[in-house]
């Protein structure tokens, strides 16, 4: 896999956007990877920076369905 992987996931998609900064999609990742280590569950991004207050449901359903009009390129 290429960089355009990387272009049409959802962290970056949500930074393209200008919905969420660099800064709290990386501390979203940390607590995905602390949740999976602790707890063996996996929470999607988008979940978790809803929970932190970083992006509305709005913003994180049009990321989704951007990603999903891409979804030849994942």
């Amino acid at each position: 896999m290429g960089n355009e992987y990387l272009t049409y996931r959802f962290g970056f998609m949500a930074v393209k956007k200008g919905f969420a900064t660099p800064e709290q999609v990386s501390k979203a990742l940390e607590v995905q990877f602390d949740e999976n280590v602790a707890t063996k569950k996996h929470r999607l991004i988008g979940e978790i920076l809803l929970d932190m207050g970083f992006m509305e449901t709005s913003q994180v359903n049009k990321v989704l369905e951007d990603l999903s009009n891409n979804n030849h390129l994942v």
